[in-house]
């Protein structure tokens, strides 16, 4: 696990293979290894030919740990992503993010739209722009003294998988309380490189996949049969999708 400091934040970062780079953005509560490792992620991207880099969010794996929730909203995270590009000193590269991940993707894609040149946004939809809500549960259940005292269950999901992780709870909570700006569907519509735009059937998190590919111009959407928020990351189909999109020609 590499290291850099990102405006002052020490940010954990990995890099496989060579070819054409693919920036990786894991999602809340999880890290480099669980997001992307250990779903074969990072196997099927190299052996396609990609250089693929993947980030710890900062309060998440390997990253720094902070407990004021003002660090943690969504154009910080981005900027982490972007230094982590001039710190590689990658000009441009293709984007995937997975839930929070994905949010964190589109703030880089609307800021930066010459470094990304193409974007995924997986595990997030149309709540990219409504929102997800339940921030202040999450919160309270990942301070809780322990997963069996957390009444409400969407809640309790996430602190389970917290403590499966082995994630700090304290900076996870600071992260989720972070003002989660909507992001308004005019500045979606003015990104102008192809997305591709993938969630489970059953992922109640992500909200609709096609209600976010009718806003993005040069977007497309993948509905994953039969999967939900937690077991879609490494879905087979998924994968699929994406390393075809990843080979078109620009």
């Amino acid at each position: 696990m590499q290291k850099f400091n990102s405006n002052g934040v020490e940010i954990a970062y990995e890099v496989w293979g060579e070819g054409d780079p693919v920036l990786l953005i894991h999602g809340f509560a999880s890290n480099i290894f669980v997001n992307w490792r250990d779903t074969h992620w990072v196997k099927v991207l190299t052996e396609a030919g990609h250089k693929v880099i993947a980030i710890d969010n900062r309060g998440h794996g390997q990253s720094e740990k902070l407990y004021d929730s003002t660090l943690y909203s969504a154009q910080i995270m981005a900027d982490d992503a972007l230094h982590l590009l001039d710190h590689l000193g990658i000009a441009q590269a293709s984007v995937m993010g997975y839930s929070m991940g994905a949010r964190i993707t589109a703030f880089l894609t609307m800021a930066h739209p010459t470094r990304v040149r193409r974007a995924v946004f997986a595990g997030l939809a149309s709540r990219m722009i409504t929102g997800v809500g339940g921030a202040e549960e999450i919160a309270l259940a990942l301070e809780a003294d322990s997963a069996a005292s957390v009444e409400d269950r969407d809640a309790r999901g996430f602190r389970l998988f917290a403590d499966q992780t082995k994630s700090d709870r304290r900076a996870l909570a600071a992260c989720i309380r972070s003002s989660r700006i909507k992001i308004k569907a005019e500045a979606l519509a003015a990104i102008a490189v192809p997305v591709l735009v993938v969630a489970g059937e059953l992922d109640d998190v992500a909200g609709n996949v096609e209600e976010l590919v009718s806003i993005i111009p040069k977007s497309r959407g993948v509905v994953l049969p039969k999967r939900n928020h937690m077991n879609a990351v490494g879905d087979r189909t998924y994968k699929d999708a994406v390393l075809g999109f990843l080979a078109e020609k620009d």
